[in-house]
């Protein structure tokens, strides 16, 4: 394999064994803790804009199929492992990562040590940085990862939303479905499946649509779903939001959690390094009850900034921010975590089912 180099802005270079497409790509490199489920972490539009390590050191192990997408294409600027497995051994496999990452153009590195990066990531934060196959100059890798763009203030929606709306084609499981909008942020496909699993019949809509066009599709409810980047760089989404607040039940989640409490008044902030993995215990405040949920953020809502109105409903017990809130008024929630997991466990699904039960009371006050 041709040599691979993974350059940081702190002066940290890895050097490494290429696979998938060769080439050249800068992103904010973070760290992901999840054993498995890398295919749908590929594909993950949250993650746009950033170089993925995985800590779990053998990677590929079960190959690639043809289900486990959570969108067309890779979606992650690059992608960093310590091993690559040589072997795909899994019934419905088609092809090895190494030969679906080539098709998609995508470059990736292995042989590096994946352990020493992520306690680097842990330490100093997540880092810009460049993985190349075609420059092996150590400095000016540095360099290009010094001058490559970070998140904070970038509009990475945009690069990720649809282009117009369109129905979800999978069949409601109701006789008379609840009717869902939802904001396509860069949502995962098993959002939507979702959806239509607990009764809804779903309507994905472009993040740049104007509140009086979603109203006028007379929704039963509002989802905002998970997408990459900086909340505060989408100020025409959190003025739509801001205008449907109080006319009709809204869910959010991940990135949707963050315009939600920007749209409340609130602020939000930079994590360190951000909260990605399949194993995040969080803490619903008001029964102690746990789950342990799948992540894939950078920001977070800051509590003390979004009022009275608003309650702060789930903590993450690994740094104690905001993982979940609601509006005291208004049939209004949000978490940041994933509920539709994929992957991940199960545990946080009733979700969901909560969402539903606020459009069947059809109350806005």
């Amino acid at each position: 394999m041709a040599r691979a180099f993974l350059a940081l802005e702190d002066g940290t270079v890895f050097e490494g064994e290429s696979f998938g497409a060769p080439g050249e790509i800068s992103g904010e490199v973070v760290f992901n803790t999840s054993m498995t489920g890398y295919q749908e972490i590929l594909t993950d539009p949250s993650y746009r804009g950033q170089i993925v390590a995985m800590t779990y050191p053998l990677i590929g192990n079960y190959g690639v199929n043809d289900e486990d997408v959570e969108s067309a294409q890779p979606q992650v600027e690059g992608f960093v492992v310590r091993a690559l497995s040589p072997i795909a051994s899994n019934w419905r496999h088609r092809r090895t990562l190494d030969e679906w990452l080539t098709q998609h153009k995508t470059v990736a590195i292995q042989g590096i040590d994946t352990r020493a990066l992520t306690s680097l990531l842990r330490q100093q934060g997540a880092l810009r940085g460049v993985l190349s196959t075609l420059d092996g100059d150590r400095k000016r890798l540095v360099e290009k990862a010094r001058s490559s763009p970070g998140l904070v203030g970038r509009d990475l929606v945009k690069e990720v939303t649809c282009a117009k709306p369109f129905a979800w084609g999978e069949a409601p499981a109701a006789d008379k479905p609840l009717h869902v909008a939802a904001v396509d942020c860069g949502m995962k496909a098993h959002i939507p499946r979702m959806l239509t699993l607990a009764g809804c019949r779903v309507t994905v809509v472009p993040a740049s649509m104007a509140a009086d066009q979603l109203l006028a599709l007379k929704p039963d409810g509002l989802f905002l779903s998970n997408g990459p980047g900086d909340p505060e760089g989408l100020p025409y989404l959190i003025q739509t939001v801001r205008a449907c607040l109080g006319k009709l039940p809204i869910f959010g989640i991940c990135l949707g959690h963050q315009i939600l409490g920007l749209a409340l008044g609130g602020k939000t902030y930079k994590l360190k390094f951000g909260h990605h993995g399949a194993n995040h215990p969080v803490m619903e405040i008001e029964t102690g009850k746990i789950e342990i949920t799948a992540q894939n953020h950078g920001f977070a809502v800051d509590p003390r900034s979004i009022g009275d109105e608003v309650e702060v409903t789930h903590l993450n017990l690994n740094d104690k921010t905001c993982e979940g809130m609601r509006h005291k008024k208004w049939p209004i929630f949000s978490v940041q975590y994933h509920p539709e997991a994929s992957p991940g466990p199960h545990d946080a699904h009733h979700h969901f089912k909560r969402f539903i039960h606020l459009m069947k009371r059809g109350e806005t006050t």
